[in-house]
C-alpha cells in the first residue's frame, strides 16, 4: 500500500485536511536536487493543526476530489 508523508496547509472544512507532499530527487545528468510539491484533499477524523506531519494512504473515493485519508500524526 503506498503511503506518502505530507504537512497540513488547511484544516478549515470539516472532517477535511489539505495536505502537501514534497518529493525531491537529483536529476540523473544534471546532478541537481529537483523539487516537486502537490497537495491533496484527505479524510481526517483526528484533531489536526496547521503545520502537522501526517501520513496519507489511498482509500475509497469520498468525494470528487478527496481520495485520500490521514493514518496518523507524526
Amino acid at each position: 500500500m503506498q503511503q506518502l508523508t505530507g504537512t497540513i496547509l488547511s484544516a478549515k472544512t470539516l472532517k477535511t485536511a489539505k495536505v502537501q507532499v514534497v518529493r525531491r530527487w537529483t536529476h540523473p545528468l544534471y546532478h541537481k536536487t529537483i523539487t516537486r510539491r502537490k497537495s491533496y484533499l484527505a479524510h481526517c477524523v483526528i484533531e489536526d493543526k496547521v503545520g502537522d506531519k501526517v501520513v496519507l494512504a489511498p482509500t475509497r473515493p469520498m468525494s470528487k476530489m478527496k481520495k485520500w485519508k490521514v493514518l496518523k500524526k507524526l
